[in-house]
C-alpha cells in the first residue's frame, strides 16, 4: 500500500532537513529546533512539483531573511546532492518559498505500483485499525425517505467508505427513533386512518402525519386484521397499529437504502433505551457529577457549563425525558461499546444541538473531540429550470425510491456526494438524466467505458492483451517512452489518488473523491481525444496500454469508494 506522493514529500523533507543540519554544522545558519513546515503541491504548475515554506517559518527561530535561509537550504541541496529524488532544477521564489521541479522519472514508478497494487491501490493504513462508528441517515420511521435523508446515506456511506480504505475499522449504524412524541403522534394518525377508513367520523389529529403512505399501511392491515383492533382499548389498539406500521416502514426504508447501495452494520432502537433504564442512569450520573438542577418542575442539563448559550431540559415537568436526554444516553452507549471516534451526519436543523451533545460527553468523562458531527445543508430539487418541491406520484416530498426510478442509482450517489456538506446543493434532474459530457457522472463512466472499448479493439485485432507490469513496464518507461504532456499529467493524477483518499479521510470530505474522479475522467478523455493507443509504433503501444489500464484501475477503486458502478458500455 503505496502513496507516491506521500513518499516523495518525506524524501523532500529528509533532504531539506538534512541541509539545514549541515548548514549549521558550518555556521552559516543557527537554530535549536526546526519549526513545524510543510511540503504541498503548488496551485500552479509554474511553481514546480512540490514546494515548501520551512524557509519562512525559520526565519524567526535562525533570525534571518526568509530568502537568505531559502538560498542556502536550496545551494547546500544541490552541492551535497542530497535529494535522492530525479530532479531538474531547484528554485527560490517569492518570499522565500522552495520549489522543486521533478524529472517525469518519479512518475513512472507510479504506473508500476498502480499496476501491481490493482484493486488495492490507495488503501493506506492512516487510520491503524481505529474502531470508528459513522451514524447516518436515522430517519424517523414514520414515512418514507426524502432528499435529506438521500443525501445523507450518499454521504455517510461514501465517508464510511473512505475510512475503511485508509485503515479504519467502521461499523456503519442507523439509528431508530421509535420512541418519544413523534412515535405517539404516529399511533394517533394511524388510529385516525384506521377508523376513517372503517367508516367512522373522527377528527385527525393536528400534529399528525398526513401522508398517503399512512392511509396505504392501514389499508394493508385492514386486509389482515379486518375491524378486530375497534374491539381494543385506543392505547392499545394505537400499540398494535405502531407495531405493524414500524416494521412495515422500517422494512421499506432498509430497501430504499439497500438499492440505493447502502448496507447497515446496526439498527439501534431508541426503544432499547428506555426499555433498558438506560435513559434514567445517564440523567442520574449527570446529577451525581453535579451538571443537572431542577427549576419548574423539570431536570435540567448544564450545557452553558460547556459554552453552550441556554441550559436544557432532560426530563419534562411531567416525568417524561426529552429527546435530548435519550440522545445523551444513546452517545454514552456508542463510547462505551468501544468506538473510539463517533461520527454523525445530521440535517441542518440539527446545528443547535452539537455544542451540547459535545458538552454533554465531556460532563460524562468522554473526550468530546472524539466525537465529530458533520452539519449538512438542504437539497433543492430543480427539473425545467424551477424548484420541484412535491412528488407527482404522492403529492407530497419527492421520496428516494422516486429519484432512483427517475435518474438512477449511479447519479443520484454522485450528485449528493459532489459539494461539501457544509454546502446547500442544487439537485438538477435534467442534468443528471443526461447521457452527454455536461452530465459529471456521465462523464466519468464513459472514460471507463472508453477504456473497455481499448481493450475490446485490440482484442478484435488479434493484439496481444496482457498489460505489460513489474520490471518489465519499467524497464520499457525508463527508455523515456512516455514523454507527452497529456501522458505526464495523468501520471501525475493516479500519483495523487492515495493522498486523496488520506485528506477526504482526515478532513471527513467525500466530496475531494468526487471532484477527482471527475478531473481524472478529464485528463483521459483529453488524452484519448489527442493521442492514439492501438496502431502505434509498438514500444509506444505497450506503455499507453499499461497507462490507459492504469487508469482504468484508479477510475474502478474511485467509483467502488463512491459506490457507483464502472460500466464496460455506454
Amino acid at each position: 500500500m503505496i502513496n507516491p506522493v506521500e513518499n516523495v514529500k518525506k524524501t523532500i523533507q529528509e533532504a531539506l532537513e538534512k541541509a539545514l543540519v549541515i548548514l549549521r554544522e558550518e555556521g552559516k545558519i543557527s537554530f535549536n529546533t526546526i519549526p513545524s513546515y510543510v511540503v504541498e503541491v503548488p496551485r500552479e504548475k509554474v511553481h514546480g512539483d512540490f514546494a515548501t515554506n520551512l524557509a519562512m517559518v525559520m526565519a524567526r527561530e535562525a533570525r534571518m531573511a526568509p530568502r537568505q535561509i531559502a538560498s542556502l537550504v536550496q545551494g547546500i541541496i544541490v552541492e551535497k546532492n542530497l535529494l535522492a529524488l530525479p530532479c531538474e532544477k531547484i528554485e527560490v521564489a517569492g518570499p522565500g518559498f522552495i520549489n522543486f521541479y521533478l524529472k517525469p522519472q518519479w512518475l513512472y514508478d507510479v504506473l508500476v505500483t498502480v499496476l501491481e497494487e490493482e484493486e488495492n491501490y490507495g488503501r493506506s493504513n492512516l487510520g491503524q485499525g481505529q474502531k470508528v462508528q459513522v451514524e447516518f441517515v436515522s430517519a424517523n420511521p414514520t414515512g418514507l425517505l426524502h432528499m435529506g435523508n438521500a443525501r445523507g446515506a450518499a454521504l455517510g456511506d461514501t465517508l464510511a467508505s473512505i475510512l475503511e480504505w485508509t485503515g479504519h475499522e467502521v461499523t456503519r449504524e442507523f439509528y431508530i427513533n421509535d420512541a418519544g412524541s413523534q412515535i405517539e403522534n404516529f399511533g394517533l394518525s394511524l388510529e385516525a386512518r384506521y377508523l376513517q377508513a372503517l367508516g367512522h367520523d373522527v377528527p385527525f389529529p393536528e400534529e399528525g402525519y398526513h401522508g398517503q403512505d399512512i392511509i396505504d399501511t392501514v389499508h394493508r392491515l385492514i386486509q389482515e386484521v379486518g375491524d378486530s383492533y375497534l374491539q381494543l382499548s385506543p392505547a392499545k389498539r394505537r400499540e398494535k397499529l405502531v407495531e405493524y406500521a414500524l416494521k412495515e416502514k422500517l422494512q421499506a426504508i432498509r430497501d430504499s437504502l439497500s438499492r440505493f447501495g447502502v448496507e447497515y452494520d446496526v439498527w439501534f432502537s431508541e426503544r432499547t433505551l428506555h426499555e433498558t433504564g438506560k435513559v434514567a442512569e445517564v440523567v442520574k450520573l449527570l446529577g451525581e457529577k453535579g451538571y443537572t438542577y431542577e427549576k419548574d418542575g423539570a431536570v435540567w442539563f448544564r450545557a452553558t457549563a460547556f459554552g453552550d448559550e441556554k441550559d436544557e431540559v432532560l426530563v419534562r415537568a411531567n416525568g417524561i425525558p426529552t429527546y435530548f436526554a435519550a440522545d445523551i444516553a444513546y452517545h454514552k452507549n456508542k463510547f462505551d461499546r468501544g468506538f473510539e471516534r463517533v461520527i454523525n451526519i445530521w440535517g441542518a436543523d440539527h446545528h443547535g444541538h452539537v455544542r451540547r451533545m459535545k458538552g454533554a460527553m465531556a460532563a460524562l468523562g468522554y473526550n468530546p473531540e472524539a466525537l465529530d458531527i458533520i452539519i449538512m445543508q438542504l437539497v433543492r430539487l430543480f427539473q425545467g429550470g424551477e424548484i420541484l418541491r412535491m412528488s407527482k406520484r404522492t403529492g407530497q416530498y419527492v421520496t428516494l425510491d422516486e429519484l432512483m426510478d427517475e435518474v438512477g442509482r449511479d447519479a443520484a450517489r454522485y450528485f449528493f456526494i459532489m459539494r461539501s456538506a457544509d454546502s446547500h446543493l442544487d439537485f438538477d434532474l435534467d442534468l443528471a438524466k443526461k447521457q452527454s459530457n455536461e452530465n459529471p457522472v456521465y462523464y466519468i463512466q464513459y472514460a471507463h467505458a472508453r477504456i473497455c472499448s481499448i481493450f475490446r479493439q485490440l482484442a478484435e485485432r488479434g493484439g496481444k492483451q496482457e498489460v505489460l507490469k513489474g520490471e518489465a513496464l519499467r524497464n520499457l518507461l525508463a527508455e523515456g517512452v512516455l514523454q507527452e504532456e497529456a501522458e505526464l499529467d495523468l501520471l501525475r493524477h493516479l500519483a495523487f489518488f492515495p493522498e486523496e483518499l488520506v485528506l477526504a479521510a482526515r478532513e471527513l470530505a467525500p466530496h475531494r473523491i468526487a471532484r477527482y474522479t471527475l478531473e481524472l475522467a478529464g485528463l483521459f478523455h483529453s488524452f484519448y481525444n489527442a493521442h492514439r493507443v492501438i496502431g502505434v509504433e509498438e514500444k509506444l503501444q505497450a506503455v499507453r496500454l499499461a497507462l490507459v489500464r492504469g487508469v482504468q484501475v484508479v477510475l474502478q477503486n474511485a467509483l467502488a469508494v463512491m459506490g457507483i458502478s464502472a460500466p464496460e458500455r455506454m
